[in-house]
């Protein structure tokens, strides 16, 4: 374990699906929490601290106004550049396996979706397709690291870290193919799809 403390810039902006947290190392943008918390104390900030801790120990968290350009880069694809994102350097820390399904989650274009199978095989583990789904949720770089982009193999909207009615408003917003839920389904889980 490295002695050396780890500096972490920390963004919090507001979006259009809510406030969200940016993460970064120097020029890379290592963690993104959209779950609506802000700041150190998020969930999914200590989740990903403890993560980093593990592998290079120490670290602390400077505020930054726009760590690693990422929020530049998010307000443009707010505003309608859907392929900014694809743009920002990450790193992602994982296993090996959850780390080559998100580099092939970086190659899924904005406005197209894969199925859980597709992501599987594109890796090279067609019979993989739970493992495939885990390691897509448990993805630390939302939004840039596109997981919002798989889907059911039926096209309907299936597991999503931020919510399903986030992952169907940026999914619209890409203009990318995917069937929404019927009504009664949609309100069972709060989805409010006609309002996107």
């Amino acid at each position: 374990m490295n002695s050396k403390v780890m500096k972490l810039d920390l963004t919090l902006m507001d979006s259009p699906i809510g406030p969200l947290t940016l993460i970064a190392d120097g020029d890379t943008l290592v963690g993104v929490d959209l779950h609506g918390h802000h700041g150190e104390d998020s969930g999914v900030v200590r989740h990903l601290a403890r993560h980093l801790e593990r592998k290079h120990g120490a670290l602390t968290f400077t505020p930054h106004t726009d760590a690693a350009s990422a929020a530049s880069r998010l307000r443009a694809y707010f505003a309608g550049d859907i392929d900014a994102l694809a743009q920002q350097p990450v790193r992602t820390y994982g296993t090996d396996f959850q780390c080559e399904i998100w580099r092939a989650l970086t190659t899924i274009p904005a406005g197209t979706t894969w199925t859980y199978a597709h992501l599987a095989q594109a890796v090279g583990r067609p019979q993989a397709v739970r493992a495939a789904g885990a390691a897509n949720g448990a993805n630390p770089v939302s939004l840039f690291v596109p997981c919002h982009r798989v889907i059911g193999a039926d096209g309907t909207l299936w597991g999503y870290g931020g919510g399903l009615e986030r992952k169907a408003w940026l999914l619209n917003h890409e203009k990318a193919p995917f069937r929404a839920m019927g009504t009664d389904h949609a309100s069972q889980l709060g989805l409010h799809l006609a309002a996107l």
